[in-house]
């Protein structure tokens, strides 16, 4: 019995041992991506004129404020040479390091445009220690990618794969020169895609957390193939380094945006002239929408190509050439990669009904910032609080002219109990409660329909502060005004 006892410890020791090896064999090795791809990674060092700190000035590192990190560039990153060793009186330069990746024999290389913004001089330094001077080609700002172009032949290229086959949780590998030290290979997995972030629409990143700090920026994302998936370009942080949040841009969009630097020096976007938000689950209820899903229309531009299409504001947006608009995100992406005067199809949810509508986009000129310094209606005459906790006044012929509008109530006062999110001095235009959409013309027509709802109602108002319009949700009344 004893004997058999070992013999079956034996056995599960040994199948133990095989489950372990056979996990341990699952690990990736990145040894054999980094010998064929590392030679197409390239260190960029910029120089331009800057002012001269006074003496005993501390140098600076741009959005970086923890001190030991401070210190850490004090210490092992090159500064620009002190006085009498320049390149000459009033002529001192600063270097910023990053990196890029060679996609053409011939010495085209992909980078940020954050990377050379601004150089007078672009150095590029290759895994052989050779060095070359580096032109610009062409920078996008919006999605952070520039082209510039060395002087060589038979250079070592990547190779690129499709980053819409990435999976969440994919391993992926890094490439780079961060805080100056050439050919650093980190590793990590793919945290999220297609994400969002602030001023960045026109890019669906790939979130890792791959260590990537200042120096990386411009550096290829492989996966385990070996292609480049990504270039990578911001990081979260608090500190300036590595907090475990990194994203890249897409290789199918840098790719997009490098020909169309390459063919005319400059990125083309389409433009329909609307501004949009975010479909909360309250306002798909308001709307009478299945779910929180499209682009909701705040206000359309006159004269532009949604206005001629005859998109109209409180329409959602759900689909784009026959792809669905899951989130108000996804509709600047899917225009501003379709070519100018190219004809596109919209699916718009208006008034409980789909509806197909042709527009011929445009194209995108400049960003456009909406005023601040508007104007603000003078209220009226006051009228008594209602069941959203604000008072409401009637818009005078005056104020319609100026502001060009033909109906709408001004907020004059929010109570403290207010159920609504409004301020005072905005403009309520619309109101929406299962669908139906409802102009505000008068404080009496106003007040009417708050006190028909039940209790527990959800409604969406339309609301004009400034010059922006945007629709904010209630849910719940009080019990009497």
């Amino acid at each position: 019995m004893q004997q058999l006892m070992r013999a079956l410890a034996g056995l599960w020791l040994a199948a133990f041992c095989a489950m372990v090896l056979a996990q341990g064999r699952e690990l990736p090795d990145f040894t054999r991506l980094v010998e064929e791809q590392g030679n197409a990674v390239v260190n960029i060092s910029t120089t331009q004129a800057v002012r001269r700190p006074g003496p005993g000035a501390v140098p600076q590192v741009p959005g970086i404020e923890d001190e030991e990190m401070l210190e850490f560039f004090r210490r092992f990153i090159p500064r620009p040479p002190g006085p009498g060793q320049g390149p000459g009186p009033g002529r001192p330069e600063s270097r910023s390091l990053g990196s890029g990746f060679i996609i053409s024999p011939d010495g085209y290389i992909l980078t940020n445009a954050h990377v050379v913004e601004g150089a007078d001089e672009i150095n590029v330094k290759l895994t052989d220690k050779r060095d070359f001077k580096a032109k610009v080609i062409g920078a996008d700002r919006r999605t952070d990618v520039a082209l510039i172009k060395i002087e060589g032949t038979g250079l070592p290229v990547v190779k690129f794969g499709d980053p819409n086959k990435l999976k969440v949780g994919e391993w992926v590998v890094a490439i780079g020169s961060p805080f100056g030290f050439e050919n650093t290979v980190t590793a990590g997995i793919v945290s999220a895609k297609g994400r969002s972030l602030p001023q960045e629409n026109f890019v669906p990143f790939i979130q890792t957390d791959v260590a990537i700090n200042p120096g990386n920026s411009g550096g290829p994302l492989f996966n385990l193939r070996g292609e480049v998936v990504g270039v990578n370009s911001q990081i979260y942080s608090r500190t300036g380094g590595f907090m475990g949040l990194s994203f890249a841009i897409p290789a199918d969009v840098a790719l997009d945006i490098q020909k169309q630097l390459r063919e005319n020096g400059r990125v083309a976007r389409g433009r329909i002239g609307v501004v949009i938000q975010e479909v909360t689950r309250d306002l798909a209820t308001s709307f009478g929408l299945d779910r929180p899903r499209g682009a909701l229309v705040n206000s359309v531009e006159k004269g532009s190509p949604a206005d001629k299409a005859g998109v109209e504001a409180t329409d959602i947006i759900t689909g784009f050439n026959g792809k669905a608009v899951e989130s108000s995100s996804d509709l600047p992406r899917m225009v501003g990669s379709t070519r100018p005067g190219s004809h596109a199809t919209l699916d718009v949810w208006r008034k409980g009904q789909t509806r197909k509508l042709s527009v011929t986009v445009g194209e995108l000129q400049e960003d456009r910032v909406a005023s601040r310094d508007a104007p603000r209606p003078k209220p009226q005459a006051e009228a008594p609080a209602n069941r959203l906790g604000i008072v409401v006044a009637e818009l005078t012929a005056e104020q319609k002219s100026q502001l060009k509008l033909s109906n709408g109530l001004v907020v004059t006062e929010v109570r403290p109990d207010a159920k609504a999110e409004v301020r005072k001095g905005d403009v309520l235009l619309m109101m929406v409660h299962k669908g139906q959409h409802t102009e505000l013309k008068s404080v009496e027509q106003f007040n009417k329909l708050l006190a028909g709802l039940d209790k527990n109602a959800v409604i969406t108002l339309q609301v004009r502060r400034g010059e922006s319009v945007a629709f904010v949700t209630i849910s719940g009344m009080t019990d009497k005004g």
